[in-house]
């Protein structure tokens, strides 16, 4: 169980990573410049935008749920480690259109705040993988 300031230090990372990527996906369903030049220039145009939107809506929900914030923190950490592996491992980079390289740093932002997330909720997350275990796999 988590105490008073381990729970509010959690809504504050999730309301942060939820605008961060609730801000994000207007552009990326509305088919926006940057997002068709990022997913472009990966090849992956338009369906890794599309997959990539619909993974951070469903992360979204999931940490502004509460019972489910530690599984959304989760998915939004491996989201945005493809993204920042995408922006450093790519000819796509830091800069992307001459944005100063702020959408890499609020991906780091949200990394951040989603990986520490999961470490605040991690029982919760283990409970409930040991209860779909047990579920889908009897012993």
């Amino acid at each position: 169980m988590l105490s008073k300031t381990q729970t509010r230090l959690s809504w504050v990372l999730q309301i942060v990573a939820a605008v961060i990527m609730g801000q994000t996906l207007f552009f990326k369903f509305t088919g926006a410049p940057e997002p068709i030049y990022i997913f472009t220039t990966l090849g992956a145009e338009p369906y890794g935008r599309w997959l990539a939107g619909i993974s951070e809506l469903v992360a979204v929900v999931l940490l502004l749920w509460p019972a489910m914030a530690g599984l959304g923190g989760l998915l939004g950490l491996g989201v945005m480690s493809g993204a920042l592996l995408a922006h450093l491992t790519t000819k796509l980079g830091i800069e992307v259109l001459g944005d100063g390289g702020l959408l890499f740093y609020l991906g780091v932002v949200v990394w951040v705040a989603c990986a520490i997330i999961v470490w605040l909720r991690r029982y919760p997350l283990i409970d409930q993988a040991k209860a779909l275990r047990q579920r889908f796999l009897p012993a």
